[in-house]
């Protein structure tokens, strides 16, 4: 049992069995968890990759042994500031990515640029530009992945993400169709001018001094780009990026003759997974990624039709 930290005059201590809670002048107390065991094992690698050391965590099928041969690739990252994807705890978005990877991918999730704990350079690499770097550095990590790891298939790679990450997807199939070959972006800003002025400001400035960092930022006038298949998600109840940003955008893609797929979700706010509707969230883009990146999984593995 490790030495415990002392908060006021109560001594907590925490070991693989659970929290042991000692007040002081009073016995020790065991603090029982009833935390359900999560159905999935998660089997993932820590890596650092590239010149950077940018930090990801590999997830691989529970059934894939190395050499059985190639598996496509999903990218699962975050990727904006405020938060990090690559950390030491199994947390709910954690078993979301193991969850894809049963489902017949090796499942990349890389924290670069932008992100948090890395230290004040790093946070402000993405100042005056959101995407560059970010997504910069999810090419390298895939790139970098691969040369490890033989069983990775560069030659089917998706992304995937929700709200920075949603955007994130997008920007990568319109800007680097040469490595991305299928994208799932949900909950997208596609305007900066449209999302919280107090979070888009500390970034890219005032919109009437920097207007051209915005607009390099919003999709929107790369729709045309579009050459890879692209499925959009947004729940129609959603007070944080309003659904407006994905309807404006199949609108613009529409206008350029731009095929694609469009999912909303009645009553969805902007973090559905974790609700009564995360099977409405999740199923439509492990059909739509296995459709066109061609995985294969364990018929039965999941305890139903894996697709």
């Amino acid at each position: 049992m490790h030495a415990g930290v002392r908060r006021g005059g109560t001594l907590i201590r925490c070991s693989g069995r659970g929290v042991t809670v000692v007040p002081r002048g009073g016995p020790a107390v065991p603090v029982v968890s009833y935390a359900e065991r999560p159905v999935l094992d998660v089997r993932a690698t820590i890596l650092h990759l590239g010149p950077d050391a940018l930090r990801a965590r590999l997830h691989l099928p529970s059934w894939h042994r190395p050499g059985s041969g190639p598996l496509p690739v999903l990218l699962d990252p975050y990727g904006g500031a405020g938060a990090q994807r690559v950390t030491a705890e199994t947390d709910a978005k954690t078993l979301v990515s193991q969850w894809f990877a049963e489902h017949g991918f090796a499942v990349l999730v890389a924290d670069g640029r932008g992100t948090q704990v890395r230290g004040p350079d790093w946070e402000r690499a993405v100042h005056g530009d959101l995407f560059g770097s970010v997504l910069d550095d999810q090419v390298t990590a895939l790139h970098e992945a691969a040369r490890r790891h033989s069983d990775l298939d560069l030659g089917r790679v998706g992304i995937r993400g929700w709200s920075f990450s949603g955007t994130l997807a997008l920007l990568a199939v319109l800007r680097r169709p040469d490595v991305f070959h299928a994208a799932g972006a949900g909950a997208g800003v596609t305007d900066q001018r449209l999302y919280d002025a107090h979070w888009r400001e500390r970034f890219l400035g005032h919109p009437e001094v920097h207007a051209d960092r915005y607009e390099a930022a919003s999709p929107l006038r790369e729709a045309y780009r579009l050459t890879r298949p692209l499925l959009l998600l947004h729940g129609l109840a959603d007070p944080k990026v309003p659904p407006v940003h994905t309807l404006r955008l199949s609108a613009a893609l529409r206008a350029a003759g731009r095929p694609h797929e469009l999912v909303l979700l009645p009553g969805a706010g902007h973090q559905p997974v974790g609700t009564s509707l995360t099977e409405e969230v999740l199923r439509p883009q492990v059909r739509f990624l296995r459709r066109h990146l061609a995985a294969s999984a364990v018929t039965g593995h999941l305890g139903r039709e894996t697709c």
